[in-house]
């Protein structure tokens, strides 16, 4: 399997799993992807945690073989199927965590930066490489990187390919948390267990008035956090969550 699906509690466990190939993306892996979001969206999880097998790779990125000979037509599709299959984390109503281990070059990276939060051990090194084959990213890195890091440093990353270790990746805003070696799994468990269980309404509301924070003027941007907020308010777990507070209770969301 190009990638497999397990569950513990109630999170999900996405695994690429081409240990040999360093978790390198081709075509058949990449739809696998798309099929096991589909699945966890479907499910009853309440996160999504992305690991890679191995203790080489998060992913090594896309597998070029086969770049060569294709049509023009035939390349954009394969950088469309990428960015669709990955933007499927956008619509994920749960948070969705990238625990990098190893190294995320190219798609494995565009992938990790697709996710909601990432998190890194220390020996993590990342990078967007594709400059170095007279490419460039194809399955989003141009416009999520930006979004992250800001411009310049997106422009540094990607016009050089070089490697960022973890340290500067943290300190530049590229993943969220520096996690300690060991397990990937467990410590992406870990790290979804310190969100607690957001309700999935309220996170996808943020969520959403947070990606358009950057493309919309400051007054529009308000605007739209105003409806935001105000249809969060009308959602089953906002009142659930306001009346639990009142009673001093813990509240139980249900997603509605």
């Amino acid at each position: 399997m190009s990638a497999t699906l397990t569950y513990q509690g109630s999170a999900a466990i996405l695994t690429l799993d081409r240990p040999a190939a360093m978790n390198a993306l081709n075509t058949e892996m990449i739809r696998r992807i798309g099929e096991l979001i589909d699945e966890v969206s479907a499910s009853n999880a309440n996160s999504l945690i992305i690991v890679g097998a191995g203790n080489r790779a998060f992913c090594a990125g896309a597998d070029v073989n086969g770049i060569l000979g294709r049509t023009t037509e035939e390349q954009k599709a394969f950088a469309q199927k990428g960015q669709s299959t990955f933007a499927k984390l956008d619509c994920l109503a749960i948070p969705s965590i990238a625990v990098i281990s190893g190294v995320a070059f190219g798609g494995g990276l565009e992938l990790a930066m697709a996710c909601t939060f990432r998190v890194a051990m220390p020996a993590a090194r990342l990078a967007l490489p594709e400059i170095k084959l007279g490419l460039i990213p194809a399955y989003g890195g141009t416009q999520r990187l930006p979004r992250l890091i800001g411009q310049a440093r997106a422009m540094d990353l990607i016009a050089t390919g070089r490697i960022v270790g973890a340290d500067e990746a943290e300190r530049i805003g590229l993943v969220h948390r520096l996690v300690e070696e060991g397990d990937p799994v467990t410590s992406g468990l870990k790290f979804a267990g310190e969100l607690g269980n957001p309700p999935p309404a309220a996170l996808s509301q943020a969520r959403k008035a947070v990606a358009e924070a950057l493309d919309l003027v400051q007054s529009k941007g308000f605007a739209f956090e105003a409806e935001l907020f105000a249809s969060a308010t009308e959602t089953v777990d906002a009142t659930e969550g306001i009346t639990a507070f009142l009673e001093k209770r813990r509240p139980d969301f249900r997603g509605q």
